[in-house]
């Protein structure tokens, strides 16, 4: 039986240089069930690629909101969000394509329990392949092991982030759902202030999902709502600046949750271990275009280590 989206929700999709993945996103929300309910606002990062020109896709109320910067993730979901006034938020990745019912049943399940405050979907491959896209709250040592690549050393010892081990096939509560596609109440994203915007791009959803979890609101995976994703379909263009991203916002969430000597072991553990592990397997593989983005994103993380220390992240 089709699920119904029976209150209007706003969908705040950030892009940049989607390229046709936007317009093949925005075609799927058009055809999800209960279409005419959902108040989608594109906020355009400065793309260059022409994704976000002359949208207009019958059927859908939209709103495309031009930045003449790329401004992060982060800040541009709050700047989506705010132009909307349903009482839920869906923050959806250009890379993705909705099934007829899966908003629906993601929205059926946030207003059928009042305790939470956050839901997520199964996020499959073309081939129907499960991504292990939740996460658990990573701890001060766990964040320092990960950038140390311990997870892959050590398996049995240290936990991966992802819950991998688990197939993702069941509904049930999580530490954390992938921003990919994550949908929460509007009175908890006010509470806490949007996302966190000094994290320009990654962990700014691990960093609302805990958020949201010390506030006393569960998340939870919402199995049957399946939705296809690419996965890094808009950044993989940009290793460089994608790994310099990645480790400044890791040791920001360090700093944030577990404190200042776990920010700096993280940091120590980037520059020492991470990048120099990384540039000599891309030396090994005789691959020059990843040795050359490892170096840049080296380069990039020590220009900003000023800011990192002195200036909360900023």
């Amino acid at each position: 039986m089709t699920a119904l989206l029976r209150a209007t929700l706003d969908v705040v999709i950030v892009n940049w240089n989607a390229g046709d993945q936007l317009g093949a996103c925005l075609a799927s929300l058009a055809m999800s069930a209960g279409a005419e309910h959902l108040r989608v606002v594109v906020v355009d990062n400065a793309s260059v690629d022409g994704s976000a020109e002359n949208l207009n896709v019958p059927g859908l109320a939209l709103t495309v909101v031009r930045n003449a910067a790329n401004l992060g993730f982060a800040r541009a979901c709050n700047q989506g969000a705010a132009l909307g006034s349903s009482d839920a938020v869906l923050f959806l990745n250009p890379d993705t394509q909705v099934s007829r019912d899966g908003i629906a049943i993601a929205r059926a399940r946030l207003d059928c329990e009042p305790d939470t405050g956050i839901v997520g979907a199964r996020l499959v491959d073309e081939t129907g392949h499960t991504h292990r896209t939740c996460a658990r709250h990573p701890t001060g040592w766990s964040l320092i092991a990960h950038t140390l690549f311990l997870d892959r050393l050590l398996p049995g010892r240290v936990r991966p982030h992802f819950l991998l081990e688990w197939d993702h096939a069941e509904t049930r509560p999580v530490d954390a759902v992938m921003g990919a596609f994550l949908m929460i109440r509007r009175p908890l994203l006010d509470r806490l202030g949007g996302f966190d915007e000094r994290f320009f791009v990654y962990w700014e959803d691990a960093d609302l999902c805990a958020r949201a979890a010390a506030a006393g609101f569960a998340v939870c995976h919402v199995a049957q709502a399946e939705i296809r994703h690419r996965g890094q379909g808009t950044t993989e263009a940009v290793k460089d600046r994608r790994l310099f991203y990645f480790l400044r916002a890791q040791a920001l969430y360090a700093r944030k949750h577990h404190g200042r000597a776990a920010f700096l072991a993280v940091l120590a553990a980037a520059l020492a271990v991470n990048l120099p592990v990384r540039l000599g397997r891309a030396l090994a593989q005789g691959a020059p275009g990843d040795m050359g983005a490892v170096i840049r994103a080296g380069r990039m993380l020590v220009a900003a280590l000023p800011g990192l220390l002195t200036r909360s992240g900023r």
